[in-house]
């Protein structure tokens, strides 16, 4: 339909006046933008639905990407990029009498993300779907992006950016897929049915609801999801504090501190209460992701005895570190599992991803704070810890400093870097400097007691955004010189590099 231009006119028409009782003299360009991205998404949505059922018939591996920045940047253009169908698409909306600049200008560049983390995290998405691998990104709904900028007098202004104020055209809300996720309460461990059963009591719940987008692959068939929880009330508990407690007040704090889960991108964490914030969008995604995972996989094989031959679960950078633990509580305490064999599920699913270098940078949280808020996740990280202290000690007899060093728990803090070496089977640096640098400088030490864990992942871009659609002239040239295998292949732009280099050395 995208690239049949007289089917698609006569399409984009009809839609226009379904959604909106207009014609294209009097449409916005927001209505212009909607239409348009609605019929992009329905188009995909069979693309998207197939690609599911085919995973899970073949009851293939599927890759979970974990990240607390996702910059996806404007999707209209590349989602009609690797449709193929994006000059098909500007030339029927020229002949329609319609700027597709102005119409792509409509949407709001969410800034889920403020730098390399971020746009890592998409460019593995967009390069997993285009390689037909069964991969998806788990985050965090943001209300607010991290900021709009706005000159004023000569001065950087920072405003909160409101990316959803038009509502986001991409995305699906799945309430049907929510799940609840637990702070604070008491924890008690009573033996029951021969073994130990974990009791969460008096504890603060909040409503994990799903938002999916669909990441398109360039010119195939594969559509998979990125995955954004958005933290809601349950409705229950606030009638309760409400109704029961004669409380309008703690209902009201009860509403404000949920929503605030999902409200902003790292809030300021120079106060205690920002520290707690941060602290509570780390396990919310963490919890709602692995609780989904978990139980999609329970629901298809009736067991989780088998999850790290199914499922591989990437944590970018340590904010996510929490699915060591909340994956271990889940084992634990809900499939009834032994401590070794969910132990061995848990390392043989989770990889991590390190982007720091500098160990002052790293992220700690206190022992207090972390107890407080997470019970019995710091009860599973204390145990962890014991058990790995005892192993250091079996390698290193007498060696306090250096255990103390290494420990996860140490001088009244957790060190969540600690926690995802000894959690996890993989830690890749982003470039060949910055792993060899955490080799021999920052996790000198873990390297010599798990030398076969770290290796390198040299971070790229995703070349067809960033040149094919980008730079469409100079794109053309690159064509036109070594031939068009290098957009399904970056790799052959390797070609570029030697041809310049045959040139140079003719002309001289």
């Amino acid at each position: 339909m995208f690239t049949d231009k007289e089917r698609f006119k006569e399409e984009f028409l009809e839609k226009l006046e379904r959604l909106y009782g207009k014609t294209i003299a009097h449409a916005t360009p927001m209505d212009l933008y909607k239409t348009l991205g609605s019929m992009i998404r329905e188009y995909v949505s069979k693309n998207w639905m197939n690609t599911q059922l085919q995973y899970a018939e073949h009851e293939v591996k599927q890759v979970y990407y974990f990240s607390i920045e996702f910059l996806l940047g404007r999707l209209m253009a590349s989602n009609l990029l690797n449709m193929g169908a994006l000059q098909a698409c500007q030339e029927a909306l020229e002949e329609l009498g319609i700027s597709f600049e102005d119409v792509e200008s409509q949407e709001a560049d969410a800034g889920l993300g403020n730098g390399g983390l971020g746009r890592l995290a998409a460019c593995f998405l967009d390069s997993i779907a285009s390689l037909h691998l069964p991969g998806h990104g788990y985050g965090i709904r943001y209300k607010y992006g991290l900021f709009e900028q706005k000159i004023v007098d000569g001065f950087q202004v920072e405003l909160p950016e409101q990316w959803l104020r038009e509502g986001n055209v991409w995305e699906i809300r799945n309430s049907g897929q929510s799940v609840m996720v637990k702070f604070g309460g008491k924890v008690e461990m009573k033996v029951g049915e021969d073994r130990l059963v974990c009791e969460h009591s008096e504890y603060e719940p909040v409503l994990a609801v799903p938002y999916d987008t669909p990441v398109i692959g360039f010119e195939n068939k594969t559509v998979n999801t990125l995955r954004l929880w958005s933290a809601e009330t349950v409705a229950n508990y606030l009638h309760a504090e409400y109704i029961n407690g004669h409380s309008y007040h703690k209902a009201v704090e009860y509403k404000r501190t949920v929503e605030s889960i999902s409200e902003f991108l790292y809030p300021d964490d120079t106060h205690p209460e920002g520290r707690l914030l941060r602290l509570k969008q780390e396990y919310f995604l963490v919890s709602a992701g692995i609780q989904h995972i978990t139980k999609t996989h329970r629901s298809t094989y009736g067991t989780l005895t088998n999850f790290h031959e199914k499922v591989a679960i990437h944590i970018n950078d340590t904010h996510p570190v929490l699915a060591i633990p909340e994956l271990m509580r889940i084992l634990l305490d809900e499939e009834g599992l032994g401590w070794e064999e969910a132990w061995s599920i848990t390392v043989k699913t989770i990889s991590f991803t390190n982007h720091t270098t500098l160990s002052e940078a790293l992220e700690t949280w206190s022992v207090e704070l972390f107890r407080s808020l997470l019970p019995r996740i710091y009860m599973i990280v204390e145990e962890i810890n014991e058990r790995y202290c005892a192993e250091l000690w079996e390698r290193y007899s007498g060696q306090w400093d250096r255990i103390h060093q290494m420990a996860i728990i140490a001088d009244g803090y957790v060190k969540m870097a600690h926690l995802a070496i000894v959690g996890s089977h993989s830690v890749n640096g982003v470039a060949q400097l910055h792993t060899e640098i955490l080799k021999k400088r920052e996790m000198k030490l873990f390297h010599q007691f798990y030398p076969t864990k770290f290796n390198n992942k040299t971070n790229g871009i995703t070349h067809r955004r960033w040149l094919l659609k980008s730079n469409p002239e100079l794109s053309k040239l690159i064509t036109d010189t070594i031939g068009d295998s290098w957009i399904h292949d970056p790799a052959g732009l390797e070609q570029l590099t030697e041809h310049i280099h045959d040139t140079s050395c003719m002309s001289n």
